[in-house]
């Protein structure tokens, strides 16, 4: 099922996410799959929990459609429950970013370069994995989602400024996409 995206503003997106209960295999894996059908819709590359309004430790990232440019991720889907960082690299990168629930906004965005991660997959099978270049970017960008973080708290201080009237037509619901949304 197609769920609503939630947009900047919205509570929940700002409150940290509560680990999954791996015990509810059924219903996480519900959750997982109309997640999966909402960022497929969405034609976007991540989607964390609570960007569809449920405040839970759960995220996909899929950079299949995005190998025209990395050719890398022709393959690359993870779906992480309860993901955390066990390491991360001193050496930083910098991206424009963009989300779904920010649409038409992108920045650049310095984050580290290389991560380690220990995560239950969609199998609930419990798995520690490393990932660089713009799959470690796609991770980190939803694992902030998690933490009631969001892209736009991370843009140098003039960018914010530069983008501040957008964000808060978008706080208001003043904004056109192609996927359902939602403001609460």
């Amino acid at each position: 099922m197609k769920l609503p995206i939630y947009l900047y503003g919205s509570d929940v997106l700002r409150e940290p996410a509560v680990d999954a209960d791996i015990s509810r295999k059924d219903e996480l894996s519900k959750l997982i799959s109309d997640m999966e059908e909402t960022l497929a819709y969405a034609d976007g590359c991540g989607l964390a929990a609570p960007q569809v309004g449920v405040s839970t430790r759960v995220l996909i990232v899929d950079g299949r459609e995005l190998a025209d440019v990395y050719p890398y991720l022709k393959d690359f889907k993870r779906v992480m429950i309860n993901p955390v960082v066990i390491e991360e690299s001193d050496s930083m990168c910098e991206y424009s970013e963009g989300c779904l629930s920010v649409p038409g906004i992108y920045a650049d965005v310095k984050r580290p370069s290389r991560i380690k991660v220990r995560y239950t997959n969609a199998d609930f099978e419990l798995v520690t994995e490393e990932f660089d270049k713009f799959a470690c970017r796609m991770i980190q960008h939803e694992m902030d989602h998690l933490d009631g973080k969001m892209f736009v708290d991370r843009v140098a201080p003039i960018r914010k400024k530069m983008i501040a009237k957008k964000l808060a037509g978008i706080s208001k619901g003043k904004v056109s996409t192609r996927y359902k949304t939602k403001l609460a």
